[in-house]
């Protein structure tokens, strides 16, 4: 009985990660660009969180990659939201997997060649194949375990009467819902605790009140995870996972003082529509609660996101927020965070320099912002040094290699901000500064667009001319004035301090094109 049990578990929750892992690795990053794709509402993001939950099986999985990519800036907070919630509803799609098909049918005979083929397929083929074998085979172990729960759960019947736990009171409730908190913090898989209970019921092991209150708190248990990986983590990550407890909490409250409605529900709808008692009623009822939950807070997802920013403020500098150690587990959303942190580095460092080339001394606020850019390539340079290496995926390395041209670019262009110039005097000048400026704007403007892809494809382009168009401009005007500096009405030394103001701009034109180039997105 007890190696049934614990085998029958063990087996389940295998299965729930070879499933989830071999699904995230067969979709590759189609998988985290649809994410970030089909999340630009709340409401978007709900219905994507839930889908992709219900694919892959796993709400844990989708949280943690929802504070990943809040913790590296490529989410905003609403979006999490939303996403979070709809992982809550998406998991319960586990439920009526087992209940429909893993408890009604003795399909192991059917699982085991599954299993075996499955393997052959991961060991023999390589790329997508080998994962959606590893996922196949995964999807056996599911239900191997389920039919050795059974087995567990029909001896456990025999030798331990559980039906002296808490039945019935608010009291009683509560109890059953803090042993299903703790059975789902001990498995570490809240669908593993809800496919454990619902085989006690359909064994008989327990009744359907007491099943109920275990389907709670297996449902409010799951945050440990989320809460776990906010720990040390930034503010964004911290926020994802406070809305995660808050919603899940809230909603577990309110379906255990409601349980007694529900339970009259569930008996009205297993007498008049036919909806089978035992198993499939549980996870009738671990939908429904749920999806409740989700009916109360989505129409005040913003609100109450404002509240949950109020009680979290952002802290820190500004530039790196986004560089969270945590997000170190994923090396691609690792990267998109490097990028960000450049991305808002290179948009500071244009604005600084736009107003540099409006006759603009540098000043106090130019230096410390210069300092706040410089300290941020330091610490993105590290950064990048602590993420993993991304293995057979060529995507992963163009991005590093990109970033760092880009560090390289930024650290060559940042003293730009701070020298002394001549101000504008000459008509050429004044024409070749104005350029300058047009092309800075522009490519700040690209920049911020970026994370949200409403970009103009046609913007590097434009910046490649204008730096090209700048640097036979300055070829030009190097000659002339070389050649005859008295013919230009300048003593020697102000043509060098001439030569050197063109000199800037012309760098500064080029260096932002190459920092857009590099930054822009990747498809």
């Amino acid at each position: 009985m007890v190696v049934s049990l614990i085998g029958g578990v063990g087996l389940f929750l295998l299965g729930m990660m070879l499933l989830s892992d071999g699904l995230k690795s067969f979709a590759g990053d189609s998988l985290r660009r649809a994410l970030l794709r089909f999340t630009a509402k709340p409401r978007h993001a709900f219905a994507t969180g839930a889908l992709v939950t219900a694919l892959v099986q796993s709400s844990s999985a989708t949280t943690l990659t929802t504070i990943g990519f809040v913790s590296a800036g490529l989410l905003g907070f609403n979006q999490a939201v939303g996403l979070v919630m709809g992982a809550s509803l998406g998991t319960t799609s586990t439920a009526w997997l087992v209940s429909l098909f893993g408890l009604k049918f003795s399909i192991v005979n059917i699982a085991l060649p599954l299993i075996g083929c499955a393997t052959f397929v991961r060991l023999l083929a390589r790329g997508r194949l080998a994962s959606l074998g590893l996922a196949v085979a995964g999807f056996g172990l599911i239900f191997v375990g389920i039919d050795l729960l059974q087995k567990g759960m029909a001896g456990l019947t025999e030798k331990v009467d559980l039906s002296v736990l808490p039945t019935g009171g608010l009291s009683g409730h509560l109890i059953m819902m803090g042993i299903g908190i703790v059975l789902t913090i001990l498995m570490q898989s809240s669908s593993a605790a809800v496919a454990t209970t619902l085989t006690a019921l359909h064994s008989g092991a327990i009744g359907f009140e007491q099943a109920a209150p275990l389907v709670i708190g297996a449902a409010i248990g799951t945050t440990v995870s989320a809460g776990m990986a906010a720990i040390g983590a930034s503010v964004g990550a911290k926020r994802t996972a406070l809305a995660h407890v808050l919603f899940n909490l809230f909603t577990g409250l309110v379906a255990v003082l409601l349980l007694p409605w529900f339970l009259l529900g569930l008996t009205w709808a297993q007498q008049n529509l036919g909806l089978d008692r035992g198993a499939v009623s549980l996870a009738a009822f671990h939908t429904s609660f749920i999806a409740i939950g989700v009916l109360i807070f989505l129409p005040f997802i913003r609100p109450f996101s404002r509240m949950i920013e109020r009680m979290l403020p952002e802290k820190g500098p500004r530039l790196t927020r986004h560089l969270d150690p945590s997000v170190l587990k994923i090396p691609a959303v690792a990267m998109e965070a490097v990028r960000g942190c450049l991305r808002e580095s290179a948009v500071l460092l244009f604005e600084l320099l736009e107003e540099r080339l409006v006759d603009h001394a540098p000043d106090r606020h130019t230096e410390e912002s210069a300092l706040q850019i410089n300290t941020a390539m330091r610490e993105v340079s590290e950064f990048i040094s602590r993420i993993p290496q991304i293995e057979y995926e060529v995507p992963g390395t163009h991005l590093r290699r990109d970033s760092f041209h880009a560090i390289d670019h930024l650290t060559q262009l940042l003293p730009c901000a701070t020298q002394q110039h001549l101000p504008v005097q000459t008509e050429t000048l004044g024409e070749a500064a104005a350029d300058c400026r047009r092309s800075l704007a522009a490519a700040r403007r690209f920049l911020t667009n970026a994370a949200g892809m409403d970009l103009d494809p046609a913007a590097p382009e434009y910046f490649e001319r204008t730096s090209t168009a700048l640097a036979a401009w300055r070829k030009a005007e190097r000659l002339k004035l070389l050649e005859s500096p008295a013919a230009a009405g300048l003593r020697a030394r102000e043509s060098i301090k001439l030569l050197d103001t063109i000199r800037w701009i012309d760098m500064i034109a080029y260096h932002s094109w190459r920092i857009a180039f590099y930054l822009q997105p990747k498809n």
